[in-house]
């Protein structure tokens, strides 16, 4: 059995849309594929509706999340599996998050405007049709305008995290997010825990405190991450009894990641379930 449990759509920040995603999976022979857009469960129901006759649905989401370090803040994202949409809790810091998202995602094409960088807000809300406003959908601005050739290229220059345009935004703190999907049903899983930033954060220390606050596991197989990032988190996973996932973070043609290119074993997938208790079970057969 093959599952994939974290791609995104063009519900945030990926470029297939619910329904071609869906496709997409099957034809890439998955058996479960997760939908896990950024801070929205909008995918969910075009998703479900397209999906192909023997593909098992898991319904997520990844929370834009934060630790404080000193003065700083870095960022964290957390997966959400199974949980209720419709939690008051979850429904109110989505809210909050996409108009966070929005109002950050604003400001750096006020800055590229203001250095004569050829790319408006109007573009970037044409792009993200609805979506939450991303760093990629700026990066597709920025491809279109041929300002540079690629969304990675973009990432690497102008939407660095060191870079002169870079705006923080206002994340939800980790042990809150945490709380918040399993008082919902759901069982939480840090994303890609070894790559990018997190790791100036995420000690074994904290993430035994995340365990006893109902963290249920790590995404230990990500193309973040290198076999020496594998073999630490999958001792800090046995350590503190969290199941391990594997997952392609996939996001369409935004990313050079293939659907399938990390997977989660069944056993792991069945005890994610069993942690949950939410209205939003897995749709399909096989899972």
């Amino acid at each position: 059995m093959r599952i994939d449990l974290h791609t995104h759509s063009a519900a945030s920040d990926g470029t297939d849309t619910p329904a071609e995603l869906m496709r997409a999976a099957a034809a890439s022979g998955l058996d479960v594929v997760a939908i896990t857009d950024h801070d929205t469960t909008d995918g969910w129901a075009p998703a479900l509706a397209a999906r192909p006759a023997g593909l098992t649905v898991i319904r997520g989401a990844e929370f834009s999340t934060a630790v404080p370090i000193g003065a700083r803040r870095v960022s964290v994202h957390l997966l959400g599996y199974l949980f209720d949409p419709d939690d008051p809790a979850i429904v109110a810091e989505h809210q909050r998050l996409r108009a966070e998202r929005l109002q950050r995602g604003l400001a750096i094409v006020d800055l590229m405007v203001a250095d004569g960088i050829g790319i408006s807000r109007q573009q970037v809300l044409d792009i993200a049709a609805g979506a939450p406003v991303g760093r990629p959908h700026i990066g597709r601005a920025l491809v279109r305008a041929g300002v540079v050739d690629s969304v990675t290229e973009a990432f690497s220059s102008y939407l660095a995290g060191h870079g002169s345009y870079y705006v923080p935004k206002l994340d939800t703190d980790l042990r809150v997010a945490v709380q918040l999907v399993t008082a919902a049903g759901g069982a939480a899983v840090i994303a890609h825990p070894r790559g990018r930033g997190e790791f100036r954060a995420l000690t074994a220390e904290l993430i035994g405190e995340l365990a006893d606050l109902g963290l249920a596991g790590l995404e230990v197989d990500h193309p973040d991450h290198d076999a020496a990032d594998r073999a630490e988190l999958t001792e800090i996973a046995q350590r503190f009894s969290l199941l391990r996932t594997g997952s392609s973070d996939y996001h369409g043609h935004n990313k050079s990641l293939t659907l399938g290119q990390c997977t989660t074993a069944p056993e792991a997938l069945q005890r994610l379930i069993s942690r949950t208790s939410g209205a939003t079970g897995p749709i399909g057969g096989s899972a």
